[in-house]
């Protein structure tokens, strides 16, 4: 019976001890080791950003952030510097020779700041729809990077604009962290523009547009004619009456409805009255678009008779006047 006991109680005993050596090292912190790559939020690099488990000094600063929206390089060996003062040794490095270190930020787009300066003029000046406006700047700004707490979007303060130069000169403001906006002057100009065609190549006269040709580009309204072609269903199976060159906005004087009946061509002569349609050869004696008036050649009776163009080597030649079949005669004379 004692002997019994006295096993249990030795029993229990190394249970109890091991519990307790679990227990110890479960207690153990972890090992610190060193990050590689690194994403910073604020202008200060602390210990914990660049070292997991770094305890009681994890919120030491130790280096200057990147800029904003840019990355760094730190090497291990600095690190190492900066942090032996705060008694954090022996972490794990990885046998990485540097840290990559980058600074977040949110991006406001060059593209935000034209839509932003656009609707304010367009809404001040009365110079057109603000889609339309397209803006210049005198030095094209850079993406603006600001820190991930700022919030809002960037308003325009003073503005002063040239509605005849199309000059402005305006101060933003942009949020530039929490609670905070800065201050960026921009001068430039900017015009109510409107979308001409082009051609892409030098077209001769005569040669029939098509899609392939044609461009679409955004001018300043002011200098462009009224008569100028907005549209490629205006100018596309259309012909060019002189040269049209790259660069030059298509004007409705320049297009002109194809030939497609030429002179000395020979064409389909048809002959139109009213129950009869007769067709022979002809020689085309000028040129002509469709519904065009041209002189054709009758082959045949060697007279010139003149008729619509209705389509390639086609004239029509309508004649009013009825014909009476050979073995009908003719009304009697109601007097006789």
């Amino acid at each position: 019976m004692i002997k019994t006991m006295i096993r249990t109680l030795t029993t229990a005993a190394l249970f109890a001890a091991t519990a307790n050596l679990a227990l110890a090292q479960s207690a153990e912190p972890a090992r610190p080791y060193l990050k590689h790559d690194v994403t910073v939020t604020s202008n200060v690099v602390r210990i914990g950003d660049l070292i997991e488990n770094a305890g009681i000094v994890a919120n030491i600063p130790i280096f200057r952030a990147p800029d904003l929206g840019t990355t760094g390089t730190v090497p291990v060996e600095t690190v190492i510097a900066a942090v032996r003062p705060h008694a954090l040794v022996g972490f794990d490095t990885g046998g990485v020779a540097d840290v990559v270190v980058t600074r977040a930020a949110r991006e406001i787009p060059v593209t935000d700041i034209e839509q932003t300066l656009a609707r304010a003029i367009a809404g001040r000046f009365n110079v057109g729809a603000a889609a339309d406006i397209k803006v210049y700047f005198d030095r094209d700004p850079r993406t603006i990077q600001v820190d991930t707490s700022a919030t809002g979007d960037i308003q325009v303060g003073r503005l002063s604009y040239d509605s005849r130069t199309g000059r402005f000169d305006t101060t933003l403001e942009v949020p530039t962290g929490a609670g905070q906006r800065g201050m960026l002057r921009l001068t430039g100009r900017a015009f109510a523009t409107v979308e001409i065609v082009m051609v892409s190549r030098t077209v001769e006269r005569g040669a029939v547009l098509k899609a392939a040709d044609l461009v679409v580009e955004r001018r300043p309204r002011s200098d462009i004619s009224r008569d100028a072609i907005t549209g490629l269903d205006q100018a596309v199976g259309q012909a060019a009456r002189n040269t049209l060159r790259p660069g030059q906005a298509i004007r409705s004087a320049d297009l002109t409805k194809p030939e497609i009946v030429l002179r000395n061509e020979m064409v389909m002569l048809v002959f139109e009255t009213p129950g009869l349609t007769l067709t022979m050869r002809g020689k085309a004696l000028g040129s002509g678009a469709e519904g065009d008036t041209v002189s054709v050649l009758n082959e045949q009776s060697k007279r010139t008779v003149q008729g619509v163009v209705a389509g390639p080597g086609q004239v029509v030649v309508i004649s009013g006047a009825p014909r009476l079949a050979a073995n009908i005669p003719a009304a009697a004379d109601n007097g006789q």
